[in-house]
């Protein structure tokens, strides 16, 4: 065929064309695989396209048009692409020759698009629905070009080498072609169909398809918003559509992934924005507008990804992943995250009411999903510092639709298992929100509806969650409180303080909420666990609070039966009481109970000071003092005379007992003499000058810089009552110039917690006290001094910006997790039982301490007689009890003579 019948060829009417077809087209499609020049394959191409292909049946057009011509369109297309890339390099404003080449193959470009736009155009016009199988490769040509396309125009910065605007306006040009032919082959796939028997070809052409237009969706998503939105809108269109027939061959976790990717891409735009104008104070309308644009764009991602899942949930167990971290990333990024971004008010509520509320539609259709729920309620959540807190909100905001989901998926929401490891959604919730120590902290501050219809107010990320919790408690099936209970227990007797404090607020929830009965239950629990608990543990001081809590929630019948149960006068049942609030307890129950402990606690104390004074004896001895603590503290101090003397003679033992050499670096001694102290303080205005001296020397000597925060509290709580009473003349400097000194080392602690009291002690203590020259003799240095006086004034000495305050309670927290792995590791190692230790072996050091003790106690109490000869008439007895205990000491020193000697005598014979 010559370019002559060419150029006649090109002047027939559509009866010439359809009669000469047969003939005619053999030789167009020879012509069209041999010709070299570019421009003529074009024209070739149009002439089969525009004039003969309206004369083909449809069901000819695949077989006599698109196999034969498309390949080597695309190949033509790649070549041309080819032909740029070795020419671009060389592209410059003063080579001419490259700049003409170039410009003149993105033209031919445009060309080649415009013709396959004409041809998918025809295709389209045609009336009844068109099969894909009788223009399958039509789509798959056609995308292959627009991949190669878009991908030119994204990269057309690099591929030009910075010389782009010597050919911007036909790349420009390019793109709008490419966008218009994308257009026509979506509307022409809207037509096509796919019958239900179709063949594993067709099925597998139109996957392709798919996802081709997923690729194409990475490639213009920083293009063009719009032709982005619109490819996804088609390919989730398409998805649906033949659904029955692709579900099975689509790659479900790209889909999804891609969906989520771009929604946290819109999102972070949206957040940049709202910043600018929040940080510039600015309000301008192409500002406004672009927020509003990317808003609805993710709203638009999110709705799309709501509607994928809705369709192909079953085949998303691998996307979860992609689910829950979107989920923490939107929401480590908006308030009330300690990283989000500042934003006006109103920015803030039109992303939650326009895009998050979407996301919350999405949450709603994956609740009943099993995958979903292992992924979230998985032992393994090795979050970032950041996601802590929306891993919480989570949780909590999966909580508040447990009651939509039918029972048994509530159950298997509350439920943990072994295997997969598995908590169950309240463990999770409490674990997840010990972990949020900086938003507890500062604290964050959310938005709530508290009742139903009321406006939202602003309430701390600590009543959210526990308000949330209780809410969730009220809806809760009947066979999901066995695992409530488990799972509060575990709480309770967790390391974290953050959790146990959730858990007993929650405890005490459900105490009010359920029966008297359920009530008693748990505080009987509770009571029996206590009992059990080493003495010494962070468990049993949690335990101890809830038990305080639940006991005022008792009705006084149960009262009485827990009285039966734990009878106070019963010595098993001493350390139980020490730990209970009698307030609690009706009057008239409180006075029953008051008097057993009383008598119980001191018949223990006797016991234990007759002892010989082991470690287990002096563990004992804290027992009882602890309880008869209680009585006192329970009598408000107003002892009568009997219980005055019998706290006086215990006293009055201790005292004689305990000396700063023996109590330094013994923690059970150091607990005694805290407890000591305010025993003393039930009896401080009975106490006579000497033992009022020993005290405040012992005190003065005991407490140091390095010594515990806890006796330090203890020698603030006795300092304040010093002030108080009436202290005799003869023992006034010395009293005082001690007290000054204590006042003054502790008002200068380093530990902020003793510091503190300090102050508050201190300033007390000068409001009360009649030894108003103390108060200056208490304030040795400047520090100190503006200290108090900021105190006093309400002031504060020291202001921390925001930012700083931020950092430091993020490095806490990382001091503290650190302490909690390696506190968890060690109970991984040692298992901590909830029993009583075990009786320890008597150390043979420790005869020696017993020796140096009642040495001591002897000498203390001989120089006290001394200090009374000298002020009080001697008794008549006295003379012949001296003459006794000179006697005794004699024998004692002879005794100790001979053994020493005997002791001596065998370690040389051992030599």
């Amino acid at each position: 065929m010559s370019q002559a019948d060419l150029e006649e060829m090109g002047g027939w009417s559509p009866e010439t064309c359809q009669r000469e077809l047969p003939a005619a087209l053999p030789q167009l499609y020879s012509r069209f695989q041999c010709s070299d020049n570019w421009n003529e394959k074009i024209r070739l191409f149009k002439i089969v396209t525009g004039m003969f292909m309206p004369h083909i049946r449809v069901l000819e057009l695949e077989q006599d048009v698109f196999l034969k011509l498309l390949p080597q369109v695309v190949e033509h297309f790649h070549n041309l692409l080819s032909e740029i890339s070795s020419h671009a390099s060389k592209l410059s404003s003063q080579n001419t020759e490259v700049k003409n080449t170039l410009r003149n193959i993105l033209q031919d470009m445009s060309q080649w698009i415009e013709a396959l736009t004409a041809c998918v155009r025809y295709v389209c016009s045609i009336e009844e629905p068109v099969p894909f199988e009788y223009i399958q490769s039509l789509p798959s040509s056609v995308l292959q070009v627009l991949t190669d396309t878009f991908t030119h125009c994204k990269d057309s910065d690099s591929v030009y080498c910075g010389r782009l605007h010597l050919v911007s306006d036909l790349l420009q040009a390019l793109f709008k072609e490419a966008v218009s032919l994308e257009k026509q082959l979506m509307e022409l796939l809207d037509k096509t169909t796919i019958t239900a028997s179709a063949s594993v070809g067709e099925i597998t052409g139109m996957v392709s398809v798919v996802h081709t237009f997923l690729d194409i969706c990475a490639i213009v998503s920083k293009m063009d918003h719009a032709v982005h939105a619109n490819t996804w809108k088609f390919i989730i269109k398409q998805t649906v559509k033949h659904h029955t027939l692709i579900k099975n061959q689509l790659r479900h976790d790209e889909i999804v992934s891609s969906l989520c990717d771009d929604i946290l891409l819109s999102f972070k735009s949206c957040l940049h924005l709202a910043e600018h104008m929040k940080l510039t104070g600015t309000q301008e309308m192409t500002d406004q507008r672009l927020f509003q644009k990317t808003v609805k764009l993710c709203r638009f991602f999110a709705n799309s990804l709501v509607h994928y899942s809705k369709e192909f949930i079953q085949y998303l167990a691998g996307s979860c992943i992609c689910f829950h971290k979107m989920y923490l990333q939107i929401h480590s990024l908006f308030p009330p995250s300690l990283s989000a971004v500042p934003m006006s008010d109103i920015h803030k509520n039109e992303l939650s009411s326009v895009f998050l509320g979407v996301l919350e539609a999405l949450l709603v259709q994956l609740l009943p999903f099993r995958p979903f729920m292992e992924l979230v309620l998985s032992e393994c959540q090795d979050l970032l510092p950041d996601h802590h807190l929306p891993y919480c909100l989570i949780l909590t905001n999966i909580l508040n639709k447990l009651p939509t989901l039918p029972d048994e998926l509530q159950m298997l929401w509350c439920t943990s298992s072994k295997s997969p490891a598995r908590l169950s959604i309240f463990q999770a919730l409490f674990q997840s929100f010990a972990r949020c120590y900086p938003e507890i902290a500062l604290p964050a501050v959310l938005q709530d509806e508290l009742e139903k219809g009321l406006n939202q107010i602003n309430i701390t990320f600590y009543q959210y969650v526990c308000t949330h919790l209780c809410a969730c408690i009220v809806l809760l099936p009947p066979g999901c409180f066995a695992e409530l209970e488990r799972s509060l227990l575990c709480a309770v007797l967790s390391d974290r303080m953050l959790e146990s404090l959730l858990a007993i607020d929650v405890w005490c929830f459900l105490a009010r909420y359920g029966t008297a009965e359920l009530c008693a239950h748990h505080v009987n629990i509770i009571a029996f666990l206590v009992k059990s608990s080493p003495s010494h543990s962070d468990q049993l001081a949690h335990l101890t609070l809830l038990l305080r809590r639940l006991l005022f929630l008792m009705d006084a019948d149960n009262q009485v039966e827990f009285i039966k149960r734990f009878p106070p006068a019963q010595e098993e049942n001493v350390s139980l009481w020490q730990h209970v609030s009698l307030s609690s307890l009706p009057s008239a129950l409180r006075l029953q109970v008051e008097s057993g402990l009383f008598t119980a606690a001191l018949s223990q104390c006797r016991k234990s000071l007759r002892s010989k004074f082991t470690l287990e004896d002096i563990q004992q001895l804290n027992v009882s003092l602890s309880v008869m603590l209680t009585a006192c503290h329970s009598y408000e101090r107003n002892l009568n005379s009997q219980q005055q003397c019998d706290v006086m003679a215990i006293i009055f033992q201790l005292g004689s007992l305990l000396s700063v050499k023996q109590i330094a670096g013994q923690p059970s001694l150091l607990e005694t003499i805290c407890r000591y102290l305010d025993l003393f303080s039930c009896i401080i205005t009975k106490a006579e000058a000497p033992l009022l001296t020993q005290v405040v020397s012992l005190i003065s000597s005991l407490c140091q810089e390095e010594s515990p925060s806890h006796v330090k509290l203890a020698v603030l709580d006795f300092l304040l009552l010093l002030g108080r009473i009436i202290i005799p003349q003869e023992i006034q400097v010395a009293i005082l110039s001690k007290v000054a000194v204590l006042f003054s080392m502790l008002l200068a602690d380093k530990t902020w917690i003793v510091k503190q009291y300090a102050l508050e002690t201190f300033t007390q203590f000068a409001e009360e006290t009649s030894y108003e020259e103390i108060v200056p003799q208490s304030l040795t240095s400047e520090d100190t001094k503006n200290y108090v006086v900021y105190f006093l004034n309400k002031s504060i000495l020291f202001t921390e910006e925001d930012n700083n305050r931020l950092q430091r309670l993020k490095d806490e927290k990382q001091v503290l997790e650190t302490f909690f792995i390696k506190t968890k590791k060690k109970h991984i190692d040692v298992p901590v039982l909830l029993e009583p230790s075990a009786k320890r072996p008597r150390q043979a050091t420790f005869a020696d301490e017993e020796f140096e003790t009642h040495v001591k106690a002897a000498e203390s109490s001989l120089f006290s007689i001394q200090s009374l000869l000298q002020e009080n008439p001697i008794p008549q007895w006295l003379p012949e009890k001296l003459c006794n205990i000179k006697s005794l000491l004699t024998r004692i020193q002879t005794t100790a003579e001979k053994n020493l000697i005997l002791y001596r005598t065998s370690s040389f014979t051992a030599t």
